[in-house]
């Protein structure tokens, strides 16, 4: 629309794009837009034919509740029609509500109200005859739903023989079906466990469960009933409040929601919204709003109905959990393993309580699941604390100028070569000694107690030295003084010199730690000593291919690629000669014949403390003479090396029969008695 439409035409046009939306949301199960976006349409329209009361039509949307159903079952008629509510959008609208209501009535004190939360599932009637589920319809167009009895018969909170004996003869119960959080996320995850589609939100599951043509699919999903209200003749003899009419459905077996409460005059109201709103998030079903209803039935009476709604009853709606905006582009971010996400940069968009114009989209296979370009339309969703997600793409809507989104070639963040193997979704950096984006937390690995173990450089002096600038790669930590370190805040003199020690003391790391202490993705510690045991020199397995590397036990083509892409980016190449030209060496693993060692080809665990060896030292040892060296003792356990206090291992071993060789045996045994 622009604004040099007449009135005429820009009522006609909302009229049709509602309409459009009605039969996607309510037939079938489809919306385009998010429910703050057709309230607003709805708002748009009404503000207009308030204004050009002469354009006002029977076929308007203000005037009637919904659609027609589409033709899948069978048509159920509602004795009285199942209308829709009017919308509070803030607190003043709610006093303008209660304003009115006092007004009509001719009265000045506080009106009493039923408040309720409103359930986000779908409406549905149940019709009873002599206590006994005859009928369940779906609201369809306020006056004819659709015959869902099969399906809603499943539904275990729904009774289908009533309790008690002071029930009418027939009436009929409205509430909503809907799916717990809980039992969301459990059917989600088999659905994708089954390869199947998963559910965007429970409100589309708990739909598209009850509007299936078969019951035992619903039968085998976690749906549950919430009911508020009845319908029942004037002379059944219940209660004259709502309120109270409610617990007497509690009492015959229905499900009411426990969070109801009666209060007085609109400001009650209102603190209940607001701790609703608190409360939101907390609850296992998902709620949309609060709705408010004069208690007393006879004054409902009074006040009557307007042509789609009640003058008795108003929503109002708390902020939206899923809206639509669009995206304009997909950046690359660099995590502080490497990893590459894309993000969606959005038009920004107020959605769960906040504005979102960043979505993470995860990885590219997510990318390609949901069909995404830059410059679609898209529905975003944002539940509580959850980070906002992109839950579908509005293909419909999408521009002529949408572009496909690629991986780049190399990382954002450093220019490395960017890895991405074929059966793994996330695609990483190569440049894990250079890349700013990987800064922090290569320093800690490599200060780590199983790496070069720098005793004093932990996580919190990692982040300092990096955010002071005085680090950017571990090269940089053997050029730390300790007069640079006391110009730090809670860094004195002593601890700075205490650091600066440690890093020199790093120096000289065993081959096998300084190859775990580069950080090359899955090779950990074991995989460090088999490689180090293997080649011996550092050099050798930065020009070893992947053929030579697959000849070490647990280096299969997945490690072994990530080996040769780690030493085949330039940038690490350089930290390694910078660490090199600041005095960092090696010791190369122990040579030892181990073909006349009485610890080749055994399995060996080693507990206590030993006098002559650290475990790392003995460990070592062992590995340099044929042995594997495992953590704890099992029936493949050949020898148990037991130092001081052996504990539990040595218990174990002695039970299973196991060889346990003290000391000074193994010492014997290493040939260094």
């Amino acid at each position: 629309m622009t604004r040099e439409d007449s009135p005429e035409q820009r009522i006609d046009a909302l009229r049709r794009e509602i309409d459009h939306h009605n039969y996607r949301y309510y037939a079938l199960d489809d919306p385009e837009v998010s429910d703050e976006h057709y309230d607003r349409l709805l708002r748009q329209l009404q503000e207009l034919e308030a204004q050009h009361p002469e354009l006002v039509t029977a076929e308007s949307p203000t005037q009637r509740v919904g659609v027609a159903p589409e033709s899948l079952f069978a048509e159920a008629p509602h004795e009285t029609p199942m209308l829709s509510l009017d919308n509070a959008f803030d607190e003043d609208e709610l006093r303008d509500f209660d304003r009115r209501v006092r007004e009509r009535l001719g009265r000045d004190e506080p009106v009493d109200y039923a408040c309720e939360p409103k359930l986000d599932g779908l409406a549905i009637s149940l019709l009873y005859r002599n206590g006994v589920l005859h009928r369940a319809a779906t609201r369809g167009d306020g006056y004819t739903g659709e015959d869902i009895t099969a399906n809603v018969r499943t539904i275990r909170a729904i009774p289908l023989q009533l309790y008690g004996d002071d029930y009418p003869d027939a009436f009929e119960v409205r509430g909503e079906a809907y799916m717990p959080l809980d039992g969301f996320e459990r059917l989600n995850q088999q659905l994708a466990e089954a390869g199947e589609k998963t559910f965007v939100n429970p409100r589309n599951a708990a739909a598209g469960s009850l509007r299936n043509k078969d019951p035992r699919v619903p039968a085998r999903r976690p749906l549950s009933f919430c009911s508020y209200s009845v319908d029942v003749p004037k002379d059944a003899g219940l209660p004259a409040r709502h309120y109270d009419q409610l617990l007497k459905l509690r009492d015959w077996g229905f499900r009411i929601d426990p969070e109801i409460r009666r209060v007085t005059g609109i400001e009650d109201c209102i603190t209940y919204y607001r701790e609703m709103l608190e409360k939101r998030e907390s609850l296992n079903y998902e709620i949309d709003g609060i709705v408010y209803k004069v208690n007393d039935l006879a004054l409902q009476d009074r006040l009557g109905f307007v042509s789609r709604a009640p003058r008795w009853a108003i929503a109002t709606k708390f902020p939206a959990h899923e809206v639509m905006t669009r995206v304009r582009e997909v950046a690359f971010q660099v995590g502080r393993t490497g990893a590459i996400t894309p993000v969606a940069r959005l038009d920004p968009v107020f959605v769960g309580g906040v504005t979102v114009s960043n979505t993470t989209l995860h990885n590219m296979d997510e990318i390609e699941r949901l069909g995404l370009r830059e410059g679609d339309w898209v529905m975003i969703r944002r539940a509580g604390d959850v980070i906002p997600q992109v839950v579908r793409v509005l293909t419909e809507k999408r521009p002529d100028d949408t572009r496909v989104i690629e991986l780049p070639e190399a990382c954002p963040e450093c220019g490395s070569a960017i890895e991405q193997p074929e059966d793994e979704a996330v695609a990483r950096c190569t440049g894990g000694l250079f890349c700013p984006a990987q800064r922090k937390e290569a320093i800690r690995h490599y200060a780590s107690r199983r790496a070069l173990d720098i005793e004093g450089l932990g996580e919190q002096w990692v982040n300092v030295l990096v955010d002071e600038g005085m680090v950017e790669t571990v090269a940089d930590l053997y050029h730390l003084k300790t007069q640079d370190l006391t110009r730090l805040e809670r860094m004195g003199e002593k601890s700075a010199s205490n650091l600066v020690n440690a890093i020199a003391d790093s120096r000289e790391p065993d081959l096998d730690r300084l190859i775990y202490a580069l950080g090359i993705r899955e090779v950990g510690e074991a995989t460090a000593r088999g490689l180090a045991r293997h080649f011996g020199d550092l050099d050798a397995l930065m020009e070893a291919d992947e053929e030579q590397l697959q000849e070490i036990e647990d280096v299969g083509p997945v490690v072994a690629g990530h080996i040769r892409s780690f030493f085949a980016e330039p940038h690490n190449r350089e930290i390694i000669q910078r660490l090199r030209e600041a005095g960092v060496s090696y010791r190369a693993p122990e040579r030892v014949d181990d073909s006349e060692s009485p610890f080749s080809g055994t399995t060996v665990v080693v507990t206590g403390t030993l006098e002559r060896y650290s475990r790392d030292q003995a460990r070592a040892a062992l590995e340099a003479r044929g042995a594997k060296v495992a953590g704890s003792v099992s029936s493949n356990t050949d020898y148990l090396v037991a130092g001081e206090g052996g504990g539990s291992k040595l218990s174990k071993a002695r039970q299973q029969g196991v060889s346990i060789l003290d000391e000074a045996t193994f010492l014997e045994w290493l040939g260094e008695a």
